[in-house]
């Protein structure tokens, strides 16, 4: 019964998937960004 259905590796198209892990990637480093300068904003406003 397992063996009915061979998958092989690599044959899967993963176009959807790369794009979903592009933008969070960009979604990620933006708002890390965004923490950074608001905290050296912040810093520099109580100083």
């Amino acid at each position: 019964m397992a063996d009915d259905h061979k998958h092989e590796h690599g044959t899967m198209d993963i176009t959807e998937q790369e794009k979903t892990f592009d933008g969070f990637m960009k979604l990620t480093v933006r708002g890390t960004i965004a923490i950074i300068v608001a905290l050296i904003l912040l810093a520099l406003v109580n100083a």
